[in-house]
């Protein structure tokens, strides 16, 4: 109750505050837990992906954000959990399989940090891992604005097709390494397109032949 009451708060303070849309929210599946692989932009990005979608969600979010204790309780009613960068802690891998098992979709940003050019950075395997352990489906988005997040700006969160992680690695406790790469570079390579406004492969392939007409 309290999550979908903070839920519906954020959303409205949202609305208020930009010009919010949603675009692909068709390729997410309403009835099974994700794992959604954002880029990042601002400290907002975990709630702007929650308000817009549908059911239940966790997170990483790294351990300074519960300083604020405000910000903090947010958060945390919104599903957060703290990770503390650069320790390599297989603990928060284990929660973030056990809150999949639960039924709440997973919300990751691959790139570790904040981009402050707008522009997505390498990525790393921490969604690939999860997925190869779980066997859930990894949905790409990217979340697009402006060069700062203001007051009434335009902000776009497109959701890609989902990512089967079967078809790039086993799917069990201890993956291939090279595999999680494989599966990695996959759902980095579509955020990159979201963001970019880029077409699929295939339209652009079409476009290409079109040109040289």
């Amino acid at each position: 109750m309290i999550y979908h009451i903070v839920k519906g708060l954020v959303r409205f303070a949202f609305v208020l505050a930009y010009n919010l849309k949603y675009e692909g929210k068709d390729n997410v599946p309403k009835k099974t837990a994700v794992i959604y692989a954002s880029n990042h932009r601002t400290n907002a990005d975990p709630p702007l992906l929650a308000v817009g979608t549908y059911g239940k969600f966790a997170f990483m979010a790294k351990e300074e954000l519960f300083r604020n204790k405000l910000f903090g309780w947010l958060i945390r009613r919104l599903g957060a959990f703290p990770v503390s960068r650069g320790k390599g802690d297989m603990g928060v891998i284990d929660t973030a399989v056990e809150r999949l098992g639960a039924g709440r979709s997973l919300m990751i940003f691959p790139e570790g940090t904040r981009s402050k050019d707008g522009k997505v950075h390498r990525g790393h395997t921490g969604a690939a891992l999860i997925a190869a352990r779980t066997g859930n489906q990894i949905i790409p988005v990217g979340i697009v604005f402006g060069e700062k997040l203001k007051f009434r700006c335009r902000i776009t969160v497109k959701y890609g097709k989902p990512i089967n992680p079967s078809d790039y690695c086993d799917i069990c406790d201890e993956p291939n390494p090279r595999q999680l790469v494989r599966l990695k570079n996959a759902y980095m390579a579509e955020i990159t397109r979201l963001v970019e406004g880029e077409p699929l492969q295939e339209e652009k392939a079409v476009s290409e032949v079109k040109g040289n007409e």
